[in-house]
């Protein structure tokens, strides 16, 4: 595939200038900025376009709009470019509108996929682990172009059918056990791979939150309302509202966008924060409405670290600011310090594993100079030698590392090198 000339352009420019701000950094900046463009992105048959995560052949709802995110503000001056985002956009609404609740999506109709217990299936499905911030990255995806573009020809008829589904899925999901038919059960796996309670996950009361059943990790979620994922769906359905009275004059849907964001908002406030003894209220990852808490943060975006990038809260918010001393700290059970570097890893990646986009978003939500100079001290000294970011590594060995590509991770850290 034929790159967009615009895109070579300012990755040359990146590359200029973080050689006079920040030289150990230089070699990794045009690299990772094109690595989506150039590895990922694929035209199809019928003129869509289909964005692989890496070294995983199918497309995430999720990691295919970050992974462009970058490239947004481009579009306005090419029509390569333009073109591109168009057809991802087309491949987006095909496949929310074929199941809301599917994650990762083959290019193709095959059995090239996980084989699970759940009450739909497709051969167009990779896996079905329903989250809400898939949901949310299809209109962060739309609002970036059109924002970028003014392009009043992506509001078809199938991108008006995406927005209904998810809305009306995070409606229908604000009461899951009463009203929602959903179930994902996987065998011959770790536990984090599969729902508890027969497939339905753990309890839940009302909030007026949306249920989540995975995190953007992929891993199952204890408390099934997932407060990042929820911050995220806040966001979202803003973002929703005008884009449905711009493109359609959807007062109906638009509507309840507005009503959405303000439950959630509202749940958020009462059930998704606690008074911690230490560092004042702070906004929890999970809860179920019914008392238990899962006080942590994970690296994966959306998390508690990204609210201000994700556009829930100003990064001056005081219960973020509380909240962010707490995950920047060993009180975080996955926040580890090691020879190599300090940051917050995962339980997807287990113990003492630090996430290169855990540190890049560290540099976009921070407000001290010497904050972000010491995270991209840590950035320049753990690539390992492949001046790429990778998923995770050792806090104690840069060189023990997991996903050598991984093109969500090289874009987000593109995006940063553009704010230094």
């Amino acid at each position: 595939m034929k790159i967009p000339e615009i895109l070579i352009e300012h990755a040359e420019k990146l590359e200029k200038k973080i050689k006079t701000v920040y030289p150990e950094l230089a070699p990794l900046a045009k690299r990772c900025y094109l690595n989506t463009i150039e590895t990922t992105v694929k035209k199809c048959d019928n003129g869509d376009y289909f964005v692989i995560t890496g070294d995983i052949p199918a497309l995430w709802l999720r990691d295919s709009s970050a992974q462009l995110r970058p490239y947004a503000i481009h579009c306005k001056e090419s029509e390569e470019l333009r073109e591109i985002f168009r057809g991802v956009i087309r491949r987006h609404a095909f496949y929310v509108n074929l199941d809301p609740y599917s994650n990762a999506f083959n290019e193709v109709s095959h059995d090239e996929a996980h084989t699970d217990d759940t009450d739909f299936s497709s051969p167009y499905i990779w896996e079905r682990k329903y989250e809400v911030d898939s949901l949310c990255a299809s209109v962060y995806l739309v609002s970036d172009y059109f924002n970028a573009t003014k392009d009043m020809s992506v509001f078809s008829e199938e991108l008006h059918g995406m927005f209904r589904n998810i809305i009306d899925t995070f409606i229908k999901e604000q009461n899951h056990s009463e009203n929602s038919s959903y179930f994902f059960r996987r065998t011959d796996c770790p536990e984090t791979d599969t729902m508890p309670l027969d497939g339905k996950g753990n309890p839940t009361a009302y909030t007026g939150m949306t249920w989540s059943g995975f995190r953007p990790s992929d891993d199952r979620c204890l408390y099934n309302y997932l407060i990042p994922a929820n911050m995220m769906a806040v966001a979202a359905m803003k973002k929703a509202e005008e884009l449905l009275i711009t493109g359609y004059n959807d007062t109906e849907y638009a509507e309840k966008c507005r009503i959405l964001a303000t439950e959630i908002k509202d749940g958020i406030e009462k059930h998704g924060t606690y008074n911690h003894p230490v560092y004042g209220k702070i906004y929890a990852y999970e809860t179920d409405g019914l008392g238990n808490y899962r006080l942590m943060d994970d690296a994966n975006s959306p998390s508690l670290l990204s609210a201000p990038y994700i556009g829930f809260c100003d990064v001056n918010d005081p219960i973020y600011q509380n909240t962010r001393r707490f995950i920047l700290s060993e009180d975080n059970p996955f926040y580890f310090v090691g020879k190599a570097a300090k940051g917050i890893g995962s339980p997807h990646t287990g113990e003492n594993m630090i996430w290169h986009i855990s540190l890049t978003m560290q540099i976009l939500t921070s407000t001290s100079e010497e904050e972000k100079k010491e995270c991209l001290k840590m950035l320049s000294e753990t690539h390992a030698g492949t001046y790429f970011m990778h998923e995770s590594f050792n806090k104690d060995d840069a060189s023990d590392f997991t996903r050598t590509w991984f093109a969500w991770a090289n874009s987000l850290f593109a995006q940063m090198l553009g704010t230094i």
